[in-house]
């Protein structure tokens, strides 16, 4: 298991996104040296966990409970036989790129420790928007990538230091729930019979998706 590339965006002016400025950091290119990755702060207020990376929307992406976002190589490969085209490291707008990670399959709260330094918390799954829709250019994207139900996974930073591609991910932490993000993703989306479940990840869950969750339960008691 390792990470293919690290990948940064600046700030790009586009036709499709909801920010106001009409910029995105959507388009991620690989990095040629090392990363620094550090928490960001709160969402509203931090931005990307990576030196060097541009997020633009800060109501909506970044902040602490999504400082990194990892999409799996295989993944990528599985897009690009159906889309009939290249998809290259940082397609998806993904900071890290990865090869023989389960990413969609991974646990609320596993850590991943990449390289000598980095310890990374997964938090929760990838929601689709108009700009990612834009960005990938193909109609109905929002609805054929939630249907698939791979979301990737946004990880939040527990120890600070360097990354780069080609450094190894190791699984130093695995929780005794069963919350994957793919089921956190499927909860949000498109199955919210499912929300009760959520809370079972305790606060390594997005702090979203856990007020989600926590809002639900107490309508159906209610």
């Amino acid at each position: 298991m390792n990470v293919l590339s690290v990948n940064l965006g600046r700030a790009t002016a586009v036709p499709y996104t909801n920010h106001p400025d009409g910029v995105t950091g959507i388009d991620k290119r690989p990095a040629e040296g090392p990363v620094r990755v550090t928490a960001p702060g709160p969402k509203g207020v931090g931005a990307s966990g990576l030196a060097g990376d541009t997020v633009c929307d800060t109501r909506h992406h970044g902040g602490d409970d999504q400082a990194v976002y990892a999409v799996a190589r295989e993944d990528l490969d599985d897009w690009e036989r159906e889309l009939g085209r290249p998809l290259a490291n940082g397609a998806f707008g993904e900071n890290l790129t990865t090869a023989g990670v389960d990413v969609s399959g991974a646990l609320i709260g596993e850590r991943w420790r990449i390289g000598p330094e980095v310890v990374l918390e997964v938090t929760s799954g990838r929601i689709p928007c108009r700009t990612f829709q834009g960005h990938v250019g193909v109609p109905g994207w929002v609805r054929r990538f939630t249907e698939r139900g791979a979301p990737g996974a946004y990880l939040r930073v527990i120890e600070s230091g360097e990354i780069r591609g080609g450094d190894p991910v190791e699984i130093v932490h695995r929780p005794g729930h069963a919350v994957t993000v793919a089921l956190q993703f499927r909860a949000v989306t498109t199955e919210r019979e499912l929300l009760p479940r959520l809370p079972a990840a305790g606060d390594a869950l997005h702090a979203e998706a856990l007020a989600t969750a926590r809002k639900y339960l107490a309508d159906r008691s209610g």
